[in-house]
């Protein structure tokens, strides 16, 4: 089991710092950059410049939800949001927690046979936090379920 003083304050949010701050780097580019050059086309209707500033405002949309990824741990459990869906698991529902060599971000093994990835923790551009994070949140769910055999004893 992992030492129990390593653990991180609750609550606690993993997510990929860099690769957030990339994607909303570039969506707020690239929103300003067609929005940009619907005003500065000469020629186009009122129509046209509106279309421009939607497809920004679109791929700002797009990028910015590629951004929201995280996994969240508190005293309860774990909220797991990724690029289309949130779910909110229990500790008791975790059994594992993976990162494996190759891996492009963390799975959790669930207790009812199924794997769920936690896009908050990827090794892409920030491969030795990830490890880090993946380390601490193995330790928190090892720590719950240990904290939950301990009350089933009694």
């Amino acid at each position: 089991m992992s030492d129990l003083t390593a653990l991180p304050d609750l609550p606690v949010t993993f997510r990929p710092g860099h690769t957030r701050a990339i994607l909303l780097t570039a969506a707020v580019a690239i929103f300003l950059t067609i929005s940009g050059i619907a005003l500065l086309l000469e020629g186009l209707g009122p129509g046209e410049r509106m279309s421009f500033v939607v497809t920004g405002a679109l791929l700002f949309w797009f990028l910015a939800q590629l951004a929201r990824i995280k996994v969240v741990a508190d005293e309860s459990g774990v909220t797991v949001v990724n690029i289309a869906s949130k779910r909110r698991l229990d500790w008791a529902e975790i059994l594992q927690v993976n990162l494996r060599p190759g891996d492009p971000w963390v799975f959790l093994n669930l207790s009812d046979g199924t794997s769920l990835p936690a896009l908050g923790i990827q090794p892409g551009i920030a491969r030795e936090r990830a490890i880090a994070d993946a380390r601490a949140l193995r330790a928190l769910a090892e720590a719950h379920s240990a904290a939950r055999l301990g009350e089933d004893r009694d």
